[in-house]
């Protein structure tokens, strides 16, 4: 079916990005942005952010996933060590997360290098997760093949009837990720398509701040 998107339009209002206005450390500006985010009710999953990786014969792929902490080291989210991204990860590890609030006509683009979490920092933090989730990692082989719906709420009674009276325990091949940035890109809409594009590129463990033509 042939659909003509040509008349979709929108002008972006809300906001600038000058060089005199962000913060030296890029870290510091993702925080300030982020918790704009967090204030606004019209952003329902402030730490959704779409991964994307490339694969061993140069195939990208981009999901979104969940953001779950960051710190001065990077950016942390959980998945299936065996999952279609893990693998790809384990071939090639540099990897780009973004994250776009439409409401705040505001996007994040960041590069970095994907490198695992230490075990008991993944332990720690799938104590903490609901049951169903716990028991979520456990019963999908994320990314394979499977029969049916069915198939897989049967193994979701299997495991509850499993665990019913016991603890669950982290599997192996459930952990964390760290993504160690390389390069920030803050962009805010402007008016007539000039967006603003303030990048952040590391240099010798330094930041170097300059701006990008929309």
């Amino acid at each position: 079916m042939d659909k003509n998107l040509h008349d979709y339009r929108k002008s972006y209002e809300k906001g600038s990005l000058t060089e005199d206005t962000v913060l030296e450390n890029p870290l510091e500006q993702f925080a300030t942005w982020f918790v704009d985010a967090e204030k606004t009710p019209t952003v329902e999953e402030p730490n959704a952010m779409t991964l994307s990786t490339v694969d061993a014969k140069g195939v990208p792929k981009a999901r979104v996933v969940l953001l779950k902490e960051f710190t001065q080291e990077g950016f942390i989210f959980y998945t299936n060590y065996t999952s279609g991204k893990a693998q790809a990860i384990a071939q090639n590890n540099k990897v780009c997360i973004s994250f776009f609030w439409p409401s705040l006509e505001r996007q994040i683009i960041i590069t970095g290098m994907a490198v695992k979490i230490s075990e008991e920092k993944s332990i720690a933090y799938f104590n903490k997760r609901p049951r169903e989730s716990q028991l979520g990692a456990l019963v999908s082989d994320q990314s394979t093949s499977i029969d049916s719906r069915v198939a897989l709420e049967e193994k979701l009674l299997d495991l509850e009837r499993q665990f019913q009276t016991k603890p669950i325990v982290k599997p192996a091949h459930w952990g964390g990720y760290l993504i160690q940035p390389t390069s920030y890109e803050f962009w805010q809409g402007r008016s007539s398509r000039l967006h603003d594009r303030i990048k952040y590129t590391k240099i010798n463990n330094s930041w170097n701040i300059g701006r990008l033509q929309p």
